[in-house]
């Protein structure tokens, strides 16, 4: 079984010569008390999060949960799997939001084809990881145009957004920080106030 239990980026310094199958991961992932990722026969351990963390994608679920409770929009806590099939990765983000019905990959119930936004939660062990290469796999998905990776030790938003998916990937940036902040939400045309997301957060 060839698991990874540091950074993601780092797979080639954890891989062994046994692979998983799909279906070995899918099954392990059932049972197991941690998160794992599938990425082409390996599988990574995610770390846990911190309180605030939690806290924080709680925030989100909660505010976004209430504005979009009449729109045709559907918002996913971090327990269904991104499925990225140009990579063969199976992934979880903290908080998504799709368009309309969720596109399962095959008769799979548990990973989700068509995210629109995604939004991670920062943590030391995995920042550079969720900047880079995940960033880069989330890309190829060709729902998905909207991305915020969120602070969590200060009242600080990156904002990615491509208005032109799938066909760029010309993706504008921009930064919100301070609690007087909001930033707006391209794909679910909604304001989103740092005050919101980090209510009950102490820097």
């Amino acid at each position: 079984m060839a698991i990874a239990s540091t950074n993601p980026p780092n797979l080639s310094a954890n891989a062994t010569k046994n692979r998983l199958t799909l279906d070995e991961y899918r099954a392990i992932e059932e049972t197991a008390e941690e998160r794992h990722e599938y990425c082409n026969g390996e599988i990574i351990a995610m770390p846990g999060g911190s309180e605030t963390h939690s806290a924080i994608a709680c925030n989100l679920l909660i505010y976004l949960g209430f504005l979009l409770r009449d729109t045709n929009f559907r918002l996913y806590n971090g327990d269904l799997r991104i499925w990225i099939p140009r990579f063969n990765h199976g992934t979880y983000c903290d908080v998504m939001v799709i368009d309309g019905a969720p596109e399962f990959n095959g008769s799979r119930t548990d990973e989700i084809l068509n995210p629109l936004l995604i939004v991670e939660v920062l943590s030391p062990s995995t920042e550079a990881y969720d900047r880079s290469e995940k960033f880069r796999k989330y890309r190829s998905i060709p729902s998905f145009c909207e991305y915020l990776l969120v602070s969590q030790t200060e009242p600080y938003i990156e904002q990615y957004y491509n208005a032109d998916r799938p066909s760029s990937d010309r993706w504008q940036w921009q930064v919100c920080e301070g609690l007087e902040g909001a930033i707006e939400l391209h794909s679910l045309n909604i304001e989103l106030p740092l005050t919101e997301v980090y209510r009950r957060i102490t820097f």
